[in-house]
This record gives C-alpha cells, structure tokens and sequence, in this order.
C-alpha cells in the first residue's frame, strides 16, 4: 500500500477565430479530416453562413443603389460560401479554405476599386491577421501576414492613383462605409466572445484535469493533499476533530488477472460512483493510488467515522458490476484514524495504513481503527 507516486499531466489550449481561410496552415490535422476539436469547426462553418448572408444582404443594397456589377458580384460570392459550407459539411475542407480565401481577397479588391477605398471593403482582410497567428506556425503566419500588408498596402496606393471605377453618391458610400464598418466590428465582437468562452473552457477543463483521476472521477492524489492541508490550516484556527479513512479493495490484483484490466477498470469506476454516493456531504474522497481511496471526513470524531465506514463497507458489498454477461463483486477493507494536533499529515496517513494492513490481515471486508 504505497503511499507516494508521481502525477505528470499533458495539457493543451485551443483557440479558433473567424480565419477559417487560414485553417490550411494547421499543420498538426489531415485538411480532408474533421480537426479533434469540433467547437473549432463549428466556428468555421458559422462564420461561413454569416459571411453568405453579408453578401445576401450586398447583392440587395447594390442593386438598390443602381450599381448591377457589384450586385451579381455578390452572387458569385454567395454561391461560393454555399459551395464551402457543402465542403466543410463533407470534410473537404482544403477546398473550403481555398474558396474563402480566394472569395474574401477578391471581393475586398473588387469592392475597393469599384466603389473607393472609403467604402471599407478592405476592413475585411483585417480579419485574416489574427487567424494567420492562432492557426498557423509562427514562420508561416509572419511569411503570409507579410504577403497581407504588401496586398493591402498595394490596394490602399493603387486608389490615391484610381478613381472608383463604378462611383456611387457620397450619401450611399457613407452608407456602404457604415455598413462594412458595422459588420467587420459584429466580426471581431463574436470572435472574442468565442475566444474568451473557448480559453475560459479550456481553463476548466485544464484544472479540473488537473484535480481529478480521469478514470474515477475522483479527486487526485496531489488535490487530496492539498484541500487536506486547507482543511488543517483551519483545524489550527478553529479545532476540530478530523478523521482519515484509508480504503482498498480487496483481491483486485485478482480482478484483473482473472478478467482483465478492462474490467479492472470497470470496476474501479463502479466502485468510485458508488463511494461518492455514499460518503457525506462534507467529506470528501480521492483515488490515493491504484485501488485505494482515501476519505477526509472534517469534525468527525473515530465514532462518527465508524459508523459511515460500515456504511461505505455495506454499500461496496452489495454492489454488483455486470459487464459481458459477468457479473463481478467487490469488498472494501478500511482503516481509520484520527489527526493529532501538531503531527504531520503524513504520519496521521501512515497510521491510518496500519489499520487497513490490520483490517486485510484479520480477513478483508472490514473496518479497523487506530489512535496510534
């Protein structure tokens, strides 16, 4: 019944923005394949329909405003994001980059000299450059962000030499303006709300790895320790009795040898949902290694602790796990002490293994207890 092991934890972020033309970049997902993370695909495929609807919503203001090239120019690019919505849809997503790619650069371009660099079309292409960093390599952001300012800043010099090729009134490209301005500020809104709800996700789910077995459920070893170590910060302050509650199934080396590490781990799992089920309120339990469990029990003195030890021991009996037409049962043998003021944690621990030693030796399926 070792009482130390070591807890090493791989951990990840994910972060998407509305550059789904950039996601060709990634170089850790197969383009044809749907990438691990969903939430980040499902962003694309959303910023897909909205970007549709923008155009939608363009084909009727031009034609309202008698420009009929830029009307039908919005066609296209609507019918190009439904093509790309049916390749995201069908996993084809290399095609699906290329043509919000080709369609956002040259619409930017064709709106911009048809119309003049104060319509904003070319606020659009502002929204490539947090895409190129969060989906890409650091070189090949820099590379294409590089490609960016040169195409943008070409554009902007282009239109001090040009006059709009299809000029439209001064009160209809302040309109076109506000428009383009309102669209692109809604853009990069979203995208920071879903940036900050991802991070914020990822934030949990990164500590709740961090404090959890991932096969139990349960606290782990190194949480145990320290909400254990909190709890007697407060015992100096303000004693109490506190009781420790050492658990270990019995013959589990068996269950495994006998039916495999898959149900080894059934059970384990079974075991723990039940414990957690059983225990108070105010205790709390962890996986302490293997097939042990430990249950820190605040203001609870040995007799208290006995009595919900019994009850922890009686639930784990008459549990049944069935898996494969098989059926597997369990016990539970327990050890419990009770912290000394002053003494280490580890020693009240290392006192309450004695009794579980005890408890295995006397026959297993049982409760002892120990002041020393």
């Amino acid at each position: 019944m070792a009482i130390s092991h070591q807890i090493k934890y791989h951990t990840g972020t994910i972060t998407g923005t509305w550059g789904a033309a950039q996601l060709q970049g990634m170089h850790t997902q197969n383009p044809h394949t749907r990438d691990a993370r969903p939430e980040f695909w499902a962003l694309c495929i959303r910023c897909c329909q909205l970007a549709g609807s923008v155009d939608v919503a363009f084909f009727f203001i031009f034609l309202a405003l008698g420009s009929p090239i830029l009307a039908w120019v919005n066609v296209i690019s609507v019918a190009m994001y439904v093509y790309a919505y049916r390749a995201f849809k069908q996993r084809r997503n290399r095609l699906a980059i290329m043509l919000i790619r080709t369609e956002v650069l040259v619409h930017a371009c064709l709106g911009t000299l048809l119309v003049g660099w104060e319509s904003g079309f070319h606020y659009y292409l502002l929204m490539f450059i947090p895409a190129l960093f969060v989906s890409m390599r650091a070189r090949s952001a820099w590379i294409l962000a590089a490609c960016l300012w040169a195409y943008y800043v070409a554009l902007d010099v282009i239109m001090w030499y040009v006059e709009p090729l299809q000029p439209i009134s001064t009160n209809a490209l302040l309109g076109v303006h506000v428009f383009n301005l309102t669209v692109v500020f809604l853009m990069f809104s979203y995208l920071a709300l879903f940036y900050v709800i991802t991070v914020t996700n990822a934030h949990k789910n990164l500590a709740r790895m961090a404090t959890t077995d991932s096969l139990t459920g349960l606290l782990n070893r190194r949480h145990v320790i320290a909400l254990t170590e909190k709890e007697l910060a407060r015992q100096h302050r303000r004693p109490s009795n506190l009781t420790l509650m050492l658990m270990d199934i019995d013959h589990f080396k068996q269950v495994n040898d006998q039916h495999g590490h898959d149900m080894g781990d059934r059970v384990l799992a079974a075991v723990s949902e039940r414990l957690k089920c059983t225990i108070r309120e105010q205790d709390f339990i962890g996986r302490w290694g293997g097939e042990e469990f430990l249950v820190v029990m605040p203001e609870t003195d040995l007799a208290q602790a006995n009595a919900s030890a019994e009850r922890i021991r009686q639930a784990i009996q008459e549990l049944v796990i069935d898996s494969d037409q098989l059926q597997v049962r369990v016990t539970l043998s327990i050890g419990i002490t009770q912290y000394q003021p002053e003494e280490m944690l580890s020693d009240a621990i290392a006192r309450a293994d004695h009794a579980l030693y005890a408890s295995k030796s006397a026959g297993r399926n049982r409760v002892d207890t120990t002041l020393a």
